[in-house]
């Protein structure tokens, strides 16, 4: 008998198979878009909208490379959580559950800031030479944002079912074959999803 995983177990099952290049992922992706498939149109929104939040950070990386701009910023932390919760209670969702999983969010750029830090004191010719605008690219994440927690809320139902865990399994794996995602970036999708089916473990 298989032993139960838990949605973080299962994501990381999925991302090592991405990683190790086994091609399973390519057939998860498959079966989400068949008829019938695991996941259809339902927790995809979400993931492809944690997707582009984590490449985001690829810019913002480059906005305070070589300057005072930590990565860690509990203060933007605390403004980008509060505003989720406001956000979600307008719309009627959980602001606790929303904040949860901005949280693992916020850890996932984190994951993809300090990567890119790493690879580029290796490797200084990798280093941006270009500094963009963090305020434009803080706009850029307010709306992504925004979409994720309207993304949240709608998937309430979902996010709540036994089925989740198994959802958001072969939703990142679609996410990250469609997109193809390097190593980097898929850890970091990984990072951001594991509170989203949270509630089914209780």
């Amino acid at each position: 008998m298989r032993p139960h995983l838990s949605p973080r177990h299962a994501l990381i099952a999925v991302l090592a198979t991405v990683v190790l290049g086994t091609g399973a992922t390519a057939g998860a992706a498959a079966a989400v878009a068949a008829p019938g498939g695991l996941v259809r149109a339902s927790l995809r929104p979400l993931v492809e909208l944690s997707a582009e939040r984590a490449l985001v950070a690829d810019e913002v990386a480059a906005a305070k490379w070589g300057t005072d701009s930590p990565i860690d910023d509990p203060a933007r932390e605390r403004e980008v959580l509060d505003a989720v919760a406001r956000q979600a209670e307008e719309l009627g969702a959980d602001p606790v559950a929303t904040a949860r999983i901005f949280r693992d969010q916020i850890e996932a750029s984190k994951v993809v800031q300090r990567g890119l830090y790493r690879r580029w004191a290796a490797d200084p010719a990798q280093a941006p030479t270009d500094r963009p605008d963090l305020g434009r690219i803080r706009l850029e994440i307010n709306r992504i944002n925004g979409e994720l927690v309207r993304a949240i809320a709608d998937s309430a139902a979902l996010r709540e079912a036994p089925s989740c865990e198994g959802r958001l399994t072969a939703g990142a794996a679609a996410v990250i074959h469609g997109r193809r995602l390097d190593t980097l970036h898929t850890v970091a999708l990984g990072r951001a999803l594991p509170s989203v089916c949270e509630r089914a473990e209780r």
